[in-house]
């Protein structure tokens, strides 16, 4: 069984990570709206400010991008915690709390992502969540 553990848990680890290198490229990459309509929704996402009170005036975009950090930093957070607990080997017992509460939230962001979302986010998440219950069910307390 601590080899399946150890499987599951690499893989959700691989998994949360390489979601936040994948999503990091949207950072860097720029894309070109494609025609007319895509240009007028490109410029209002970009220039037009909301008044939200108390001296706040953000883009959607500044919203898109704040969203999206939140869950770059939501993998690296996860991905990172989840080996450095591996690393320190802590009692098994610990580590399959710490892999429920990865399932319970990943799986939240799944479904999100699966009803809100495009493909990609949908796979990653999916397989970060998948990994995450999969070392849960495999975890054996010590």
């Amino acid at each position: 069984m601590f080899r399946k553990f150890s499987f599951w848990l690499w893989a959700a680890v691989i998994f949360q990570l390489l979601s936040a290198a994948i999503h990091s490229l949207s950072f860097f990459l720029e894309t070109e709206p494609a025609n007319e309509s895509e240009k007028q929704l490109y410029k209002l996402l970009t220039t037009y400010k909301q008044d939200m009170g108390a001296g706040f005036n953000p883009t959607m975009m500044d919203f898109i991008n704040s969203l999206s950090m939140g869950f770059l930093l939501l993998c690296v957070l996860a991905g990172l915690l989840n080996l450095y607990l591996w690393k320190k080997k802590i009692p098994m017992n610990v580590m399959k709390g710490v892999m429920g509460i990865n399932s319970i939230v990943f799986g939240v962001c799944f479904g999100f992502m699966a009803t809100h979302s495009f493909l990609l986010p949908i796979i990653c998440t999916g397989l970060i969540f998948i990994s995450c219950v999969g070392a849960y069910l495999n975890a054996r307390p010590n």
